[in-house]
């Protein structure tokens, strides 16, 4: 009878170990990523620049010019696997676009399957012409296709989805989805399981950000749309904002409490 209490002491013990150890591998996987963020710029231009986040999540960087302002960084995302690639957003224009599908090509040794923007502003659209003009497939929410008003795009040749897609990149899958209005009515987000990384694009604010143009917006199911959003992928580790730093799913709680959600 008094070995019991000596047993149980043993069991807190292990108890307590294997909670510290798995504790501590979190936080390692976080210190990972964010040692490879911070960071492995593998390629930059006085118009691009691309960071590695992961062996296989890149975030593109380019620059809209406002007037009074200056150079305005925008976000978009790149998953490779097996020689493929998927690309959320194009940078800015065509030219950066150009340079984005050459670094994917020569650099990343991979083919860019399928470019998709997640809404119709141009910091998204940009740099559709170059990739028409390439050949490479352009997929699109319905609302974007219907939304974009440029004439050097073809929409005729967007394929098209309403509320969800899902895509192989090499062999891998990859999700695009509508959750509902936000910056814009069409916002999507992007959606890499493997990799349990989000692209959120302008719908996902980084910390520290306000609340941007709100010209298309609709504040009120902003922060409804980023709770969908959350619940349907908790467990989410990479968040890339439309503009900014990237980071967790603090962006996602951080984006709700922005807007009063």
């Amino acid at each position: 009878m008094k070995k019991v209490p000596h047993l149980i002491t043993l069991l807190t013990i292990i108890l307590l170990s294997s909670c510290i150890k798995q504790k501590a591998e979190k936080i390692d996987n976080r210190i990972k990523i964010s040692k490879s963020a911070e960071n492995d710029t593998v390629y930059q231009s006085e118009s691009l620049k691309v960071i590695r986040i992961t062996d296989n999540i890149y975030q593109h960087i380019s620059y809209l010019h406002i007037e009074n302002y200056g150079n305005f960084p925008c976000n978009g995302m790149i998953f490779t696997n097996n020689s493929e690639a998927i690309v959320f957003d194009t940078p800015i224009d065509n030219s950066s676009t150009a340079e984005l599908i050459t670094f994917i090509t020569d650099k990343l040794d991979a083919k860019v399957k399928t470019v998709i923007p997640t809404h119709f502003h141009i910091d998204c659209i940009g740099g559709l012409e170059e990739v028409q003009k390439q050949d490479i497939p352009v997929i699109a929410n319905n609302m974007t296709i219907e939304l974009i008003d440029k004439s050097n795009i073809n929409k005729q040749t967007i394929a098209s989805f309403d509320d969800e897609i899902y895509l192989e990149i090499g062999k891998e899958t990859v999700t695009a989805r509508y959750f509902g209005e936000g910056h814009t009515a069409d916002n999507i987000v992007g959606y890499v399981p493997s990799e349990n990384a989000i692209f959120g694009g302008c719908l996902i604010k980084s910390i520290g950000a306000g609340k941007g143009n709100l010209e298309d917006a609709n504040t009120t199911e902003w922060p409804n749309t980023v709770n969908k959003l959350k619940q349907t992928y908790p467990n989410a580790q990479i968040v890339i904002p439309g503009h900014g730093e990237y980071g967790t799913s603090t962006l996602l709680d951080y984006t709700i409490d922005l807007f009063g959600g």
